[in-house]
Order: C-alpha cells, then structure tokens, then sequence
C-alpha cells in the first residue's frame, strides 16, 4: 500500500492500539514525565508522527495482547473489540521515546490498592481521568460502535451501527471463532425470567425499574457502552442488598502537586473501583467513541481530538469538552437503555472466560436487579449531581482554627455573587487562581479560619468546595449555622451568569444535597440582601432568583 492510499482510520486504530501495546509493555521503570493528560496527548503525537500502517494481518486490537503473555485482563474488551493475539516480536516497543514509554506503563491499567489510585491523569479542566476506560472507548468508536446480538450460541455477529458508512460491512467475521474466552453454554434468556416482585426493585428510581421489570432482556451489548461503562458499573454493583448502601461510587482523590503530579490518593480508602477518575474516564471515552463512530472520513487524529475535548472544544464546539462531560453523558443515553446495556454486559460476563465468580449461578431475575440499581445509582448520584472540584484541588491553605460542625439537614441555601473577583472565571486555572484570593483575602484581611462560602460555582463547569457540606462557614452574617452559602464568581449587578452556572445552584446541588440528607425537602432558598444589609448578590441575579422553586420571599 502506497503512502498516498493508507486508510485514515486503519492509522489512527494502529496508533492508538501501539500506545495501548506500550502502555501494557513489561518493562520496570516508572514514569519521569508528569501524569497530565497532556502527556498522554503527547505521546499519542509522537506515535502518529512515527509509527507506519501495520501489516493487514496484524490487526490494530492485537497490539494489547501482544503486551503481555496473559492477555487482556477485561475479557469484555477482548470479545467486543476483538483482540487476538500477537507475538511480541512483531511490535515495535521503541515506537515512542523512553521517557513516553516509562509514561505509557504508569498509565497502563486503572486499579485502587488502599488509597491509592493508579492509571490516572490530570487534565486541563482540573478533573482526573483514568486512561484506560478512555483508550476502549476511542477504540470502540473507531471500530464503528459495534453491537453483539444476545442470547450467544455457537457463534455471535457483531453489526455494525454506523449506517451512514456505506463502505463498512454490514457484519463482522465469526466472533466466536476468534473468541476463544466464549462459553459453550447458551443462555436462556427470556421475558419471563424478569421478575416483578423483587425487593430490591423498589429502591429505584420508577422510570428505570418499569423499563427493565416491563421489557424483555437484552438483545444486543453496544460495545461502546458496555467497554468503557456498563461493564464495570454493572460488576460493582454485584454486592447483596444488605451491602449496596454506598460501594464507593465516584471518590474524588488529591494529588501530590498540580504542576508535576505523580501520585494520587483517594479521600476515603473504602472507594471502590468507579471512582471519580474512573467515571471521568468512562464517559469521556463514550462520548469520544461515539462522536468518532459518527465521524466520516478522514477522522481526525486522536491527539487533535484529545487536545480539543480537554481544551476549548471539538471541532469548534465548546459544549462538546470535559468540563461539561456529565451532562452530554446524560443526553447520550437513557437511563432505560443504560439498564439494558449494564444487563446485558452482566449476561455476556457470564458466558466469557475467565468466568467471573459473582456471577456464576445468577438469574436473569437477579441481573436485572443489579442493573436497575445500578443504573439509578450512577445517573442520580453521578451525572443528575454537579462535578465538584475538591479544596486540595484548587490549592486550598489549611483551615486555620478548629472548625464548627454543622448540625444536618440545614433548611436554607443561601445565594451570592463574589462582586470581586468581578469578572466570571471560565478556565480550571482561572477559578482556582480565583479561590486562592478570595480564601487569603478571608483569611488575612477579614480574619476568618477560611474561606467563607460553602461552595463557589465559577463559570468553566465545575463547582469549588470551600468549606464544604459539614463545616459552619462565615457567608451569611447571624445565619451560617442555618443554610448553605453557595457563591458565584462574578459581579452579577447587571448581568446574568452562564445557564450552565445557574442550572446548577437551582437544580443539580440541591438535588444531590436532599439525596443525601444534607438539606431539607422543604428548604428555603434566599438571596443574601434578603438577611444582611448588602446589594448581593446583584440586582440581575436576585431578580431572577426570585422565579426559582424554593425561593422564599419573606423571611
């Protein structure tokens, strides 16, 4: 094949499959670049710029196998993508520079041992990011977000949904005779094996428990979804009821330092594995994978696409980035069909090797459930929730004193502007630079053991812990023990914040705080004027506070 006629997608699947080979490379060392995700993007740019097409018999999928004599470890991503093995010695390992190799093994597989968290970076939004949900979910999109037809018999046919791509076939070779992980045993998959009277049903969320109890199981695994999330969120959740309380879903972590980072530990050591990087990971390789599954030729290169999702936006697009992840995850699927994807990954874990142990033996009855609160757990609790950057993110100084703790549920969330900064914060290092000042000019000039707000919400998507859910904060003169002080960055006397900002301090923190028990059903929300002698939090803000739900207007 000529220069001039190599595929642009067979290239870009070889490069990201070389890096997925060298991320999973046996070679001791551990990395001297720091974990950002401009490293990986980094890496990605030097493998384009030097790894050829590989030969048409070595399949880009082949490079993970190649990396290790065991094979892959998730036996989903080796069915669904399609990896078959590959000799070692047919890989080039010197494809990227030392230093990006030692780099590619630190972030080689995601795992939690204690506290610590491994296979993550630091992106420019401030998020962590687990690289290998990420990578499967680019390479699921790259390969035309395949689905798998349930229940598997002796064979199994993997379509294709890309239907506006004319010249990529309908269907797939035989699966089973490149699966060799594939069971022989079918499953008896049928209507009726969904019960109705679960005891566990109840505890979700009506929509979702409706749709799996009313419909039939699964017949078909988007590979995309099942990759990247329902995989493992259905795993996670495999616990009896009398443990399902809190698997640890979405622990946030701190990282040693935000300029060169290189460990990360988790808040709690009880986290389980669909951590927060773990989460971001997820969605971030579903919402990349899908976009390129609808991309036409010639797509673009991956480290272009990385560079623009975690920078300004795709494409030009700024609502298509990782600071608003959460919510264009929430609009890529139903909760209804989420439930059906995490069901049916749960059936196909059953028929692949290595069996998994916690499934041997379930019904399609007990699946169903899991899924159900599956399902209701990570869209009430993860993507209906606002991501919150933590204090050790922004670069928080110690508390100064010993705090107050508060007395919950509190009845009241209190509304600020900053009115200095004046200006909207719209970048991670723009808001951070921005909590800094306001906690020293807190803290030295006004003589308060802190910042003063619970949260400030800026304007780049994500929320700021201050003083956080538990802490009496210093917001709201003579009331601070009453309500929550939530700020945002801005001065909003004559304007309004952006709606993203807005929907969050009505909708999503309150939500997520009455989930949680931290705020009464029927709190009050009220604009700090409404309490102190004070223009906050703007003529414009408070005018439109005034229209929300729970806004009292006598107090």
């Amino acid at each position: 094949m000529s220069s001039g006629s190599q595929n642009p997608t067979v290239k870009a699947q070889d490069v990201l499959w070389i890096l997925l080979g060298l991320l999973l490379w046996p070679e001791p060392g551990t990395a001297s670049l720091p974990l950002l995700m401009d490293s990986v993007i980094q890496a990605l740019t030097e493998l384009e710029q030097k790894a050829p097409v590989t030969k048409a018999s070595c399949t880009p999928s082949a490079w993970m196998l190649s990396a290790q004599d065991s094979g892959p470890r998730d036996p989903l991503h080796h069915f669904l993508l399609e990896l078959q093995s590959l000799k070692a010695a047919e890989m080039d390992h010197h494809a990227l520079s030392p230093e990006l190799q030692s780099l590619a093994k630190e972030v080689a597989r995601h795992g939690v041992r204690g506290r610590q968290e491994y296979g993550v970076v630091l992106a420019p939004d401030g998020s962590t990011v687990a690289v290998e949900p990420l990578l499967a979910g680019l390479e699921a999109g790259l390969q035309g977000r395949r689905v798998v037809n349930l229940p598997l018999h002796n064979t199994a046919t993997l379509l294709d949904t890309g239907a506006n791509f004319p010249d990529v076939a309908a269907t797939a070779p035989d699966v089973r005779a490149t699966s060799p992980g594939l069971r022989d045993a079918s499953p008896d998959v049928t209507s009726a094996d969904v019960g109705a009277n679960s005891s566990d049903a109840g505890t979700s969320s009506p929509d979702v428990q409706a749709s799996l109890l009313d419909a039939k199981s699964p017949t078909t695994v988007d590979s995309l979804l099942a990759v990247t999330l329902a995989g493992n969120l259905g795993l996670t959740f495999l616990q009896g009821p009398q443990s399902r309380s809190h698997p640890g879903l979405g622990m946030e972590g701190c990282w040693d330092q935000l300029s060169a980072p290189q460990n990360f530990t988790l808040l709690d050591p009880k986290a389980s594995l669909l951590t927060m990087a773990f989460l971001n990971g997820a969605l971030d390789g579903a919402l990349l994978g899908d976009y390129l599954s609808r991309t036409p030729e010639p797509r673009p290169p991956l480290s272009r696409l990385l560079s623009q999702y975690y920078g300004a936006g795709v494409a030009g697009d700024p609502g298509l980035r990782s600071n608003f992840r959460r919510q264009n995850g929430a609009a890529l699927t139903s909760a209804s069909t989420l439930a059906q994807q995490v069901w049916g990954a749960l059936l196909l874990l059953q028929r692949l090797e290595p069996a998994h142990l916690q499934l041997q033996g379930m019904s399609q009855e007990q699946l169903a459930q899991v899924a159900t609160y599956a399902t209701k757990e990570l869209t009430e609790a993860f993507l209906g929730c606002p991501a919150i950057h933590p204090r050790c993110r922004w670069g928080a100084a110690p508390y100064r004193g010993r705090p107050t703790p508060l007395q919950l549920p509190l009845g009241f969330l209190y509304v600020h502007h900053t009115y200095l900064p004046a200006s909207p914060c719209t970048s991670f290092a723009h808001c951070a630079a921005n909590m800094r000042s306001m906690q020293r000019f807190h803290q030295d000039t006004r003589g308060w053991d802190d910042i003063g707000y619970s949260f400030v919400v800026g304007s780049d998507g994500y929320v700021y812990e201050g003083r956080g859910w538990h802490r009496v904060g210093a917001h709201t003169r003579g009331h601070n023990s009453q309500g929550f002080g939530v700020a945002f960055v801005g001065n909003y006397t004559a304007s309004l914040p952006t709606e993203a900002a807005l929907r969050t301090v009505r909708d999503l923190l309150p939500s997520c705080a009455l989930r949680a028990g931290l705020l009464r059903p029927d709190y009050s929300l009220l604009g700090h004027r409404q309490l102190v002698r004070t223009d906050c939090p703007g003529d414009a803000l408070f005018g439109l506070l005034r229209t929300w739900p729970h806004f009292a207007a006598t107090v």
